[in-house]
């Protein structure tokens, strides 16, 4: 009797110290629950050069797997820690964008050519570098693509090549040109030809007269 009794006091002490441990393990299968949060992973601003034109091309996703983000307007945040610009990229649909926005302080006239670029102004018939017109965007500067959150991305104006240099063009140059208010580099010797050449021509027309009597 004694014997029984104390199998069955140790079987019991047993169940009781095991029961805690049962209560508290996981199943082999358990997967934590991390919901994901909004990113712009991947997406990418850069400096590009086309045409002699300063751009900046980017291409934007959204990771928003919860739709947490009220807004779907992207913008691209500038600065030289003095100074700051903010750029309008445009809205995103479905969580995508890409395009490309002028470098600021760039400009195109109606066909897409160059009149204009940044740290640079046209004085008396020559460019000339100068402080303004965010010409500081062409030094050391940082940029942040906002849309909520934000994402920090290298930036630097597009250096030249043999092929594209969004600089204006070097006095004396032969690609050196007037502002599009004006004629072309091009066109003003050939103007003068011109006028040289009908000159030389009404002198032998006359020349030619015979003289009257």
């Amino acid at each position: 009797m004694k014997r029984s009794f104390f199998v069955a006091l140790t079987l019991g002490a047993i169940v009781a110290l095991g029961a805690p441990a049962a209560a508290h393990a996981e199943p082999d299968d358990y997967t934590p629950t991390n919901p994901a949060t909004p990113s712009l992973a991947g997406s990418t601003a850069v400096g590009a050069c086309d045409g002699d034109v300063p751009w900046i091309a980017y291409d934007i996703t959204l990771l928003d797997p919860n739709d947490e983000i009220p807004t779907d307007q992207a913008t691209l945040e500038i600065s030289d820690g003095e100074n700051s610009a903010t750029l309008a990229l445009g809205t995103l649909v479905n969580g995508q964008l890409s395009g490309r926005v002028l470098w600021p302080g760039a400009s195109v006239d109606a066909a897409g050519n160059p009149t204009g670029w940044p740290g640079w102004a046209f004085e008396n018939g020559a460019w000339v570098e100068t402080e303004g017109n965010f010409g500081w965007t062409r030094g050391a500067i940082t940029a942040t693509i906002v849309v909520n959150p934000t994402l920090a991305v290298p930036l630097s104006y597009p250096p030249a090549t043999p092929v594209c240099d969004a600089n204006p063009p070097r006095s004396g140059s032969a690609a050196a040109s007037l502002p599009a208010t004006g004629l072309s580099a091009a066109v003003v010797p050939l103007a003068v030809g011109g006028l040289v050449a009908a000159g030389i021509g009404t002198l032998l027309v006359m020349r030619r007269r015979p003289a009257r009597r």
